[in-house]
């Protein structure tokens, strides 16, 4: 983002500790409306890993995304160390979203003078405002993230839908690249997590027949890493095309601003489907739509509550993962309502 839209001289400077997870990273977009809303002078800036950066530049809160060089786990300790010391003087206030010791350890050292965040990792130097997390209260990531921007005393604030802005003329360039020339649906067959959270490939191609044939065209969006499942899904068949790995996280955001519905996983791209205003198909398999919905009204969650879900389990401990075996496609063909 550019620098020069800064705020007014009483406006607090403010640097977020972002997550490290797409969803989150959106989710987190909550925090930053309702800060804007209680302070609209004030200025946000959010460090995160480079991928975030694009993401950031899409949510109007936030005044850039600052990098921070690191692994997904990797401590960095002199990486973090020079990044806070460039940073010395230019906040009022860190909120350090993750639990982790090291990520706290840029605004310590940086010398934000509040620093706050949950209790965890005996983060007793590192922050100078350690809030006691009552999971009870807030049972949501989304809370979780709102309630460290707000006095302790006001966490019962109405948790905003994040919202992330679609480049119009950049999707009509991905539409006409790609051949998209009717009504869209995307699928989102991947999840970081594990498979424990990814419903059968077979599911999603028949979800994918039965909407090609009333007119639609089927996206399927992924990484690198989704690329086959997304050949699965799509191999031979008219009207589908396999995206996974083709596009940037910027140009999947543009790409579901365009589809009229999404079909996902419970992964980072749902919660991008839900904050472009796209109507989300979530199916939940080892986690719950209780903890991270996708944050947005036009949504239907598939979801069979089993008395072994949510176990939040990469696999299935017990082997058969009924969770997602037993939820039929038949139930998000119907749901899906196209005729």
């Amino acid at each position: 983002m550019s620098d020069s839209s800064q705020g007014s001289a009483q406006g607090e400077r403010i640097l977020v500790v972002g997550p490290s997870w797409v969803g989150d990273m959106v989710m987190a977009q909550s925090l930053f409306i309702t800060l804007k809303t209680h302070d609209p002078d004030c200025v946000i800036d959010v460090m995160g890993p480079k991928w975030s950066a694009p993401m950031l530049d899409r949510m109007p809160q936030v005044r850039r995304a600052i990098v921070l060089e690191t692994g997904h786990g990797e401590t960095g300790l002199r990486t973090r160390w020079r990044l806070g010391r460039s940073l010395k003087g230019e906040y009022d206030r860190a909120i350090v979203l993750p639990r982790s010791l090291k990520s706290a350890l840029v605004p310590f050292f940086a010398g934000i003078p509040r620093r706050v965040g949950f209790t965890g990792e005996q983060r007793y130097v590192v922050l100078t405002e350690r809030r006691a997390l009552d999971k009870a209260v807030l049972d949501q990531t989304v809370k979780r993230f709102v309630a460290l921007g707000l006095p302790v005393e006001g966490t019962s604030d109405a948790i905003p839908e994040p919202h992330l802005q679609v480049d119009t003329a950049r999707q009509q360039v991905l539409r006409q690249e790609h051949g998209l020339d009717r009504p869209l649906i995307a699928m989102m067959p991947g999840a970081e997590y594990g498979p424990a959270k990814q419903w059968p490939l077979a599911y999603f191609r028949q979800v994918a027949e039965a909407v090609i044939k009333r007119g639609y065209q089927v996206i399927v969006l992924g990484g690198p890493k989704d690329r086959d499942a997304g050949e699965a899904i799509s191999q031979g068949l008219e009207g589908a095309i396999n995206l996974c790995g083709q596009t940037t996280l910027t140009d999947a955001v543009d790409l579901l601003g365009a589809c009229e519905q999404a079909v996902s996983n419970d992964s980072g791209l749902m919660h991008v489907a839900a904050a472009v205003g796209t109507h989300v198909q979530a199916i939940y398999g080892s986690s719950t739509p209780n903890y991270t919905p996708p944050l947005t009204a036009a949504r239907d969650i598939h979801w069979l509550n089993l008395s072994c879900s949510p176990c939040f389990e990469r696999t299935c401990p017990l082997g058969h993962t009924r969770c997602l075996n037993d939820l039929a496609p038949s139930q998000v063909i119907e749901t899906l309502a196209l005729d």
